[in-house]
């Protein structure tokens, strides 16, 4: 090595990470080599000079998070895993792609320590860092004391020309510069390539302009000069009042003699002859598969060794904290567990207004009691928060420089709201929610399936439910939306039909770790249900029960609804059973709990061979199988709404109790 070149070691571990890649795309034959090899000189300096995190407590309160939202480049994350010390092996980076393999296509959170987020679909991990980066803030001035600053670490991540084409990221930017996020230094890939070609096909626009406009701390550099990445992160570091774009000037495939700066080193392999050559141009053993230099081990080995000692000096610190601070200790621990009060269903329920209210009038006051007992339970909503009845009373603001409140102002950003409350919950020791109408949960469906997928506990509370919006007409009106949502695994749908059903659904969504929960609210009036004396309160939480039992032993139909339409079924029970049509109303506020239950306890809510009525104001989609063993119809509304007063649109479309039980009737 010559010693006269301080970056010398850094450039062959730069040269290691790049060829890693490299070789596990070339032998899964699949994936994304350019962008790894384009960024390798720029996450090396990252990785061994700024960055801080313990691979042997990879779960370190004040690490600093690393997001690659530009996730087509996951071999870059894995190689870089792998030379820092956390538990992934070269057989890991062997095996990219492969079934059962822990080094999926695309960074998914979970598969690896050190995986922050799922990243993939571009701009949602530019979403997700913002929001870990607003939790960092929030976290900090809650628990920071003046002799120990527990949280103050930073948000790095690595965005591509794709990353910052989505609009996703741009909701997020603005917020981010508004909140002046000074915790946040982001690498902008900046290689001109997507893979149709060049990028000045579709995207012309001075970037660094749109993001000193969106009040971003904006630095330019070449993305192989070393020293200028040294000093973009430092001033990335040191900028404490803007998040921070570095516009890293890069080259796509950098090395390879006849691919760099081409859109086909995007998402295919180099080939062998071609990766070999790029080896050869750039020093390295072009015959040596997953080749890990000596040097290169040790720069990462170096660097581990002291963050192990920065962390161990933090822990003892931290202990010190506990000791001196025994009732923020104590609400920390509440947190970063998620627990909450074992009477919480019966706290809920009691806080239940008498009167007959709107569900999302409901879900207002019940949330109040949440925050109350959940200290973590923060939210907001896409300035809609006096229709969505989701403020935190007393609980103040999340403002730039001013992080100790509870409440968000996402602004009307739908799509970036739910991207960052992805990166919140996935910060650890919050339970975010979001809210806005049902009809735009179209605008944040990518993050709420990203949230499912990771399993994230994000809580959507959407309201203004069906077409009973009335006059706004079908442009406000979900018909559609709660079949779209349902059909995202992992994600559960709870529709109260009255308050007591809210409460239980918040308990739910509070308790439920392993998911996403969105509970889909009334902007109408419904009445308080009249329920059996045997009936208990966890008996909404099977999904679906027995409302209004039938009241002769023979049965000859059972209506099945939910939300705004059960009050409807048990009017149309009466009529049906005043006509000798005895019927039993079961109400199903969520089809996947209700799913999830014995095959015993659903043959006795709903038994076999006997005719099932579904009724729902949305698409009849989903509903014919949740009945297997019997005949189902349903009465929905396979088209879109109109505008008129709601009263006007449930007798025009049939939802009163004396159309639903003409149209069963005529049925049976």
């Amino acid at each position: 090595m010559n010693k006269n070149d301080k970056w010398e070691q850094y450039r062959l571990a730069a040269n290691t990470v790049r060829f890693l890649a490299a070789d596990g795309v070339q032998k899964a034959n699949s994936g994304h080599p350019g962008l790894p090899m384009g960024m390798a000189d720029c996450a090396t300096v990252l990785w061994t000079k700024f960055l801080k995190f313990n691979p042997q407590k990879p779960g370190w309160l004040n690490r600093d998070r690393f997001v690659l939202s530009a996730g087509h480049g996951s071999m870059l994350l894995y190689s870089l895993l792998y030379l820092s010390g956390y538990n992934v092996t070269l057989d890991d980076l062997k095996s990219f792609r492969q079934w059962g393999s822990r080094t999926p296509g695309h960074p998914e959170l979970g598969c690896l320590p050190g995986v922050e987020t799922t990243t993939g679909p571009l701009g949602q991990g530019f979403a997700n860092g913002i929001g870990m980066a607003i939790a960092e803030k929030m976290m900090a001035q809650r628990f920071n004391s003046p002799d120990f600053s527990l949280l103050n670490h930073n948000i790095f991540a690595i965005v591509s020309d794709g990353d910052l084409m989505e609009g996703v990221s741009f909701e997020a930017a603005s917020l981010a510069g508004h909140l002046k996020l000074g915790n946040v230094v982001y690498l902008y890939d900046n290689n001109n390539i997507t893979i149709e070609g060049n990028t000045s096909l579709a995207f012309s626009e001075n970037v660094a302009q749109r993001f000193d406009a969106l009040g971003w701390h904006t630095i330019a550099i070449n993305g192989h000069n070393y020293d200028e990445i040294e000093g973009a992160i430092q001033a990335g570091i040191d900028e404490t009042e803007k998040p921070t774009l570095i516009l890293a000037k890069t080259h796509i495939a950098f090395g390879s003699p006849n691919l760099q700066d081409s859109e086909k080193a995007h998402g295919s392999p180099l080939g062998e002859d071609e990766l070999k050559a790029a080896k050869r141009n750039l020093g390295f053993p072009e015959n040596e598969k997953f080749y890990v230099p000596k040097e290169a081990a040790d720069l990462f080995r170096k660097r581990v060794s002291e963050l192990v000692e920065i962390q161990k000096n933090w822990q003892e610190k931290f202990f010190r904290w506990q000791d001196n601070n025994p009732d923020q200790a104590q609400l920390l621990d509440k947190m970063i567990s998620k627990s909450v009060p074992d009477d919480l269903a019966e706290q809920l329920i009691a806080a239940i207004p008498e009167r007959d209210l709107a569900t999302r009038a409901s879900s207002g006051k019940i949330l109040q009691k949440a925050a109350e007992l959940v200290p973590g339970l923060i939210g907001g909503s896409a300035d809609l928060s006096p229709s969505t009845k989701t403020w935190i009373d007393d609980a103040g603001a999340i403002e730039a420089y001013h992080f100790s409140g509870r409440n968000f102002h996402f602004g009307i950003r739908e799509h970036g709201m739910g991207g960052i409350l992805n990166g919140i919950a996935e910060y650890g020791g919050w339970i975010p929610f979001g809210s806005t109408f049902l009809v735009f949960s179209d605008y944040m469906r990518p993050p709420i399936r990203i949230a499912a997928l990771s399993e994230l506990q994000t809580i959507y509370v959407f309201t203004h439910d069906s077409i009973f919006v009335g006059e706004d007409g079908p442009t406000h009106q979900p018909v559609e939306h709660l079949a779209a949502l349902r059909a995202i695994p992992n994600l559960v749908v709870f529709r109260p039909a009255d308050s007591l059903e809210v409460a239980m659904g918040w308990n739910f969504a509070l308790k439920h770790r392993t998911g996403p929960t969105a509970l889909i609210l009334t902007r109408q009036t419904l009445p308080n249900l009249k329920r059996t004396n045997d009936f208990q309160p966890e008996d909404v939480l099977r999904g679906g029960y027995i409302l209004s039992p039938e009241s002769e032993e023979k049965l000859d139909g059972i209506i099945v609804a939910t939300g705004s339409e059960v009050h409807i079924a048990v009017e149309a029970q009466k009529i049906l059973q005043e006509k000798g049509k005895p019927m039993r109303v079961v109400s199903i506020p969520s089809l996947e709990i209700f799913a999830q239950q014995s095959a015993a306890y659903r043959d006795k809510v709903l038994p076999a061979n006997v005719p099932v009525f579904a009724v729902e104001v949305a698409v009849s989609f989903g509903w014919h199988g949740v009945a297997p063993n019997s005949k189902v119809k349903v009465i929905g509304i396979d088209r879109f709404g109109a505008s008129a007063p709601y009263k006007i649109l449930a007798e025009k479309f049939g939802f009163t109790g004396e159309k639903v039980a003409e149209k069963i009737l005529s049925w049976m």
